[in-house]
């Protein structure tokens, strides 16, 4: 006998309320909101749910609230807009019949800007469209998995609840046997996970060997990844402001999943705030919760997130572990392996750190889905870079993987990257000698954001045009071809990345140069190629060859 229950999921300012109202009068059934049910349970509203506990509490109440209310029958049921983001949610709405009511973001922002109640949404505050694609973006293979879907951006409530009620019929005379949905599925049996993590590569160092693990999907295989990794304790997730809102909740309910307790703070987001002053507060806020030394921190971001997370975690107590799970592209490539932890000073980028390695590092290629474009490109400098330096065949296969489109998200290109990546840092943990050339592009790239104050470049756009100054040396020094420099602009234009910073000051840049950390006796230390996939270090690179390339690559 098919279950009478009807789940609705979606966006907010979908209808899932009004349309599911509407429905249940017409069947005769129960109709639910699970928001309201947890501000019954608790005589709180949800905005201070969300303040005082944080989103993986709320997420945890919400699972509860929607178990109580999936225990009866016939029933309506409107979700919040994150509850697919839990699996032991998603299995529970698999004991009905789930439908996506698919909004736009744009649709949704109008509708939302005519509710009074849309500034009390904890997941929408400051630009709601903005956060609306970001959200859609983050759940987007969540909601598609669902039994069926309506587009409802110019449909009626009346009218949506009328093709809720048909597609309705159709499922209770045939529905899809367990085995084939999403939903439904026990927690402990993660959507498109693979059966075993399997890492993409290891990192061996003197001070430690951990896996880096790339696969489709593997975002809700955290807690198992910990506990592959010998992790005890409890967990505490540090992200930012901007990726927070998006995965530091389902961070921690595949955490808790797993057994642990798992806490969330959210740094302010951006690169102006990867500074000593954050570090504190992440400090506060460990100490403030009674840290110990058998707990550990995951760092949940982009790069400023994992450098400054890792920092902050291998300097609290004289270091805690950690693990990084980067969301961002130029974090999987490179910030989120390898050990280098740190934040910025006024004068120079990643000035202040230490060398601690994670004890595991997980790279879900779909969360990429929540980045804007401009950011995904930024990311693919780092891969570039890496054919570049080291591996011919990946910069050729780059090449030819972006002649019809360029292949944002493809697993198989992040994780031969990230094993470039491994097996460099395996070989020099501390940049004494062969990591070195893992910095092409990035004396004149770092220079470029410290003079710009880290706010008009992302920093695999400034590494772009350091990699094009650093061909442009090479070049002149008989180092690297014609033909070989043209393909390595070709395929960085290709993927959309600057080849210029026009307007800045040519000095500025060049004295920026000498507070490099490849700096050795007041010269700067050179990362050139001596043909694509052979990186070589100079240090006697004449000041004249250097101020050409600089002045070629500032010029308007």
């Amino acid at each position: 006998m098919v279950a009478q229950r009807i789940f609705l999921v979606g966006l907010s300012g979908g209808g899932k309320s009004t349309a599911g109202r509407l429905l249940a009068q017409r069947l005769g059934w129960q109709f639910a909101d699970s928001d309201d049910e947890i501000e019954h349970a608790t005589g709180r509203k949800v905005p201070e749910i969300f303040a005082e506990e944080g989103e993986a509490a709320f997420r945890k109440r919400e699972c509860d609230a929607i178990r109580k209310l999936a225990q009866r029958e016939p029933i309506v049921i409107a979700t919040g807009g994150g509850a697919v983001t839990v699996p032991e949610t998603r299995a529970l709405l698999g004991d009905g019949f789930v439908v996506w009511l698919s909004v736009s973001p744009e649709e949704a922002a109008r509708r939302l800007g005519q509710d009074p109640s849309t500034s009390e949404r904890p997941l929408l505050a400051g630009d709601t469209r903005g956060r609306l694609e970001a959200l859609l973006q983050a759940r987007r293979e969540l909601y598609s998995a669902a039994d069926a879907a309506i587009d409802v951006d110019d449909l009626s409530p009346q009218i949506v609840s009328s093709e809720l009620f048909n597609l309705w019929q159709e499922w209770a005379r045939s529905p899809v046997a367990h085995g084939d949905r999403l939903y439904g599925r026990s927690e402990h049996e993660p959507h498109r996970l693979p059966s075993v993590l399997q890492p993409a590569a290891i990192v061996r160092t003197p001070t430690a060997l951990y896996p880096v693990i790339v696969a489709d999907g593997c975002f809700d295989a955290l807690g198992t990844a910990c506990r592959d990794a010998g992790l005890t304790g409890r967990a505490f997730v540090i992200s930012d402001t901007a990726v927070g809102p998006l995965f530091a909740g389902r961070a921690a309910a595949a955490l808790e999943q797993s057994g642990y307790q798992a806490r969330t703070f959210h740094i302010p987001a951006g690169e102006d705030h990867k500074t000593l002053a954050t570090v504190e507060l992440v400090y506060d806020w460990l100490i403030g919760n009674r840290v110990e030394r058998s707990d550990f921190a995951v760092c949940v971001g982009g790069g400023v997130v994992t450098d400054l997370a890792g920092f902050a975690a291998a300097t609290c107590l004289r270091g805690i572990d950690f693990v990084h799970v980067p969301t961002s592209l130029l974090a999987m490539a490179d910030a989120a392996i390898g050990g280098k932890t740190g934040v910025d000073h006024p004068r120079g980028k990643n000035m202040i750190g230490a060398f601690a390695q994670p004890r595991a590092v997980l790279i879900d290629p779909l969360v990429l889905r929540s980045l804007p474009e401009r950011h995904l490109r930024n990311g693919w400098a780092e891969l570039i870079k890496h054919g570049l330096i080291l591996d011919e065949q990946l910069f050729r296969d780059l090449e030819d993987a972006s002649v019809e489109g360029l292949p944002m998200m493809s697993a198989e290109l992040i994780a031969r990257s990230v094993a470039i990546k491994a097996d460099v840092v395996s070989d020099d943990e501390r940049e004494a000698g062969r990591r070195t050339l893992l910095n092409y592009g990035h004396t004149i790239g770092h220079a470029i954001e410290a003079v710009t104050g880290f706010s008009a470049y992302l920093h695999g756009e400034a590494i772009s045009v350091g990699m094009r100054a650093a061909g442009l040396i090479s070049h002149e020094l008989g180092l690297l071809g014609d033909d070989e420099l043209a393909r390595q602009q070709a395929l960085l234009q290709r993927f959309g990345l600057p080849g210029a910073a026009p307007g800045l000051d040519v000095d500025a840049v060049i004295d920026s140069t000498l507070l490099d950390k490849k700096v050795r006796g007041g010269s700067v230390r050179w990362v050139l190629l001596e043909g694509i996939g052979n990186a070589v270090t100079r240090d006697n690179v004449p000041a004249d060859v250097v101020r050409r390339a600089v002045e070629a690559v500032l010029a308007p």
